[in-house]
């Protein structure tokens, strides 16, 4: 397998380059900065979405859908935001061969096109909270673009939401935060995160509160794969997003936004890949078992056919390769650079004693195991390994998080991982320092590792770490 990846070890950007190349996940676009996601690559992305787009309804928000194309004057009316996603804008001046009367964005993010229908929707207190969600592209100019973790277009979803006090907005923002993100990313995805506040040098533009999930990649980097925001009545003003209260006044809405995005995919490689290709968590997955032909004649084909459908019925994701003209080992690199959690091999000389032999792609064992037992097999093996991979993620994550009294100590640490440090030995001061050497606070945790209201609450730790 050397021959087919860079080792992990010895060139981690170029292992992850040629995972995506080799595995048949995504391409380079024709403009700088934009991919082409392939059918494996966006077969584990629709299993994302939708594991996502049920956490979302079960939150209460609905889908809708709202321009690509947003007038630029729209951003202007919040300062904050305009001016921190300026550098990333693509500003259409031209359309039908004429120059346009106002400029139009292509959207970064939608808080303000939403925001101005937010306005027009709600009326009343009756109206709230309002709870939205779209599924989109958006655009935002890339300078050191990288698939999946840096690109100028990318898929996300992006939930938009109004409330009638600061308490609602914020219980909904954490809402989503643990039963939507937090939940998909360790029970799915199987990524351990560390969930915490950002500091407000590192929260979303024009936000009074970023909340975030922070993984740790098989580099020892972090990699922020969701935010949920409070944005208080910041946009709600700009818009004029205001409702009659009960009591017949006037009052401004609270909102929030939150996203994630294929950026996952890239935080799902480079956590759970090795130097054999992409492990796929089997709650995920969208093949879970991979029967093979090994050699046909024999009743191999017609015994490999059955053990798909009895995998079927047994609500395994599976799929059948029965493709001998193509070599076996060829086929059977090619499923473990995809990360099939397990492999069904169905060959002559097996069949003819019974038997066919489970792979396992998590720890690469082979057991020979009797037909009649397959099913039970291969639900144990994804049963087991979904934990595994997990485990094997967070015990990574422990070994290279270390725990450190100053901001020196923590910047050096920073180079091999994660380091907790008191967050008054850091301070804003401290953070501008580690960030001129590459190093962010990603966020920061009270003492029993629960996220902090805000940044000047007492005893609070941050973790600090260099960052996709």
């Amino acid at each position: 397998m050397a021959r087919v990846l860079t080792p992990r070890a010895e060139d981690f950007p170029r292992w992850y380059q040629d995972l995506i190349a080799k595995a048949k996940l995504a391409d380079n676009g024709p403009v700088r900065g934009t991919m082409v996601i392939r059918p494996a690559g966006y077969a584990i992305w629709e299993r994302m979405q939708a594991e996502m787009d049920d956490r979302i309804k079960a939150a209460g928000a609905e889908n809708a859908y709202f321009p690509l194309f947003i007038p630029e004057s729209y951003l202007k009316r919040e300062a904050e935001h305009v001016e921190g996603f300026s550098p990333e804008l693509a500003v259409v001046t031209h359309g039908g061969g004429k120059q346009l009367a106002e400029p139009v964005v292509v959207r970064p993010t939608s808080e303000t096109v939403i925001g101005e229908f937010m306005a027009k929707w709600i009326d009343s207190y009756r109206d709230l909270p309002l709870l939205l969600n779209q599924w989109a592209n958006v655009v935002r100019w890339e300078l050191r673009p990288r698939i999946f973790l840096r690109t100028s277009e990318f898929l996300w979803q992006e939930g938009h939401t109004a409330h009638a006090t600061r308490s609602d907005a914020r219980a909904y923002a954490r809402k989503i935060l643990h039963e939507a993100y937090e939940d998909l990313m360790v029970n799915v995805l199987g990524i351990p995160v560390v969930v915490g506040l950002k500091t407000a040098r590192e929260r979303f533009a024009g936000a009074t509160a970023t909340y975030t999930c922070e993984g740790m990649m098989g580099d020892g980097k972090a990699l922020q794969l969701g935010t949920s925001h409070e944005l208080g009545q910041n946009f709600a003003k700009a818009f004029d997003i205001s409702y009659s209260s009960a009591e017949g006044g006037r009052e401004h809405a609270w909102t929030t936004s939150w996203g994630t995005s294929t950026r996952m995919l890239g935080g799902l490689i480079m956590c759970h890949g090795d130097d054999n290709g992409l492990r796929v968590p089997p709650k995920l997955a969208p093949v879970q078992a991979y029967v093979m032909v090994v050699k046909d004649g024999e009743g191999v084909g017609e015994a490999a056919a059955k053990l798909r459908d009895a995998l079927r019925d047994a609500g395994i994701r599976v799929m059948l390769d029965d493709r001998t003209d193509t070599p076996f080992g060829r086929r059977a690199v090619d499923a473990e650079l995809r990360g099939y959690p397990v492999r069904v091999e169905v060959g002559p000389r097996d069949l003819a004693a019974g038997n066919a032999v489970v792979v396992r792609r998590t720890d690469g064992s082979k057991a020979p195991t009797p037909i009649a037992d397959v099913v039970g097999a291969v639900l144990a093996a994804l049963d087991a390994d979904q934990q595994s991979l997990h485990d094997q993620a967070l015990a990574f994550r422990q070994s290279r998080t270390t725990d450190v009294a100053t901001l020196d100590e923590a910047i050096e640490a920073a180079a091999t991982g994660w380091a907790r440090v008191p967050w008054s030995a850091v301070g804003v001061e401290g953070e501008a320092k580690a960030n001129a050497q590459g190093v962010t606070v990603r966020c920061l945790l009270r003492a029993d590792n629960s996220v902090p209201d805000t940044e000047d609450e007492p005893n609070l730790t941050a973790i600090l770490a260099r960052a996709y």
